[in-house]
């Protein structure tokens, strides 16, 4: 059997363990549907990789599985959590919890919870979300803070601000525990907008302060 023949329902295969993972049964975390898919890729690749060389493949697709699930398997336990905790405590304010392609843990909070147009001061709702966000953070998780503004005014004034709110954010997990050497802060004015800026609504989903979270050896994306 020649290797183009063998790659085809070993790539099938690989296609279906994708397909069925991202799928997932109901009560499949994101961590569990992860380990699926690594599993199926690894698994397919060792098979392949085991052929091609001699190896025995079904020895080798077992070891590709198992490194599979392990590549596969990068949103830790506690990210879940963490995802899980910050949906439940702001349900319904507008937040977007979210888990990035890179296996960020992404909270983006809008103005109307996180700053008045044209502050940087935190609202109280946003100091009840973060000290949500704070909470069971240990001194190996890396967080980044993104400032966002809308449009209205110049760059001279919306690019400092975003960096204002960012640093806001910054000094209230530091004041609660979060290590300051942990905390990478940053504003984008209003250059990477979400929304149209010729509304108001539009304007609104641009003024926003954008939260990530990520495991010590993780690579920022």
């Amino acid at each position: 059997m020649n290797v183009v023949a063998f790659t085809r329902p070993v790539a099938a295969a690989t296609t279906l363990a994708i397909a069925l993972a991202a799928a997932g049964c109901a009560d499949m975390s994101e961590r569990q549907k992860g380990t699926a898919v690594g599993a199926g890729v690894g698994a397919a690749a060792g098979a392949v990789i085991g052929k091609t060389t001699g190896g025995k493949t079904g020895q080798s697709a077992a070891i590709g599985g198992v490194v599979g699930a392990i590549a596969g398997n990068l949103w830790s336990k506690r990210m879940e959590d963490k995802r899980a905790a910050m949906e439940k405590a702001t349900q319904g304010t507008g937040i977007d919890v979210a888990r990035t392609q890179d296996n960020q843990l992404k909270v983006n909070v809008p103005s109307d919870i996180s700053f008045d147009t044209g502050r940087a001061d935190l609202k109280p709702e946003m100091r009840r979300v973060l000290d949500q966000f704070a909470q069971g953070l240990d001194n190996t998780i890396h967080v980044r803070v993104i400032g966002h503004t809308d449009n209205t005014g110049s760059d001279a004034i919306n690019d400092p601000l975003s960096v204002q709110r960012a640093n806001a954010v910054r000094r209230y997990l530091e004041d609660r525990g979060v290590p300051g050497s942990r905390i990478e802060t940053a504003g984008r004015g209003e250059h990477e907008p979400v929304a149209d800026n010729n509304s108001e609504a539009g304007r609104a989903r641009n003024r926003r302060v954008e939260i990530f979270l990520r495991e010590p050896e993780q690579r920022q994306g």
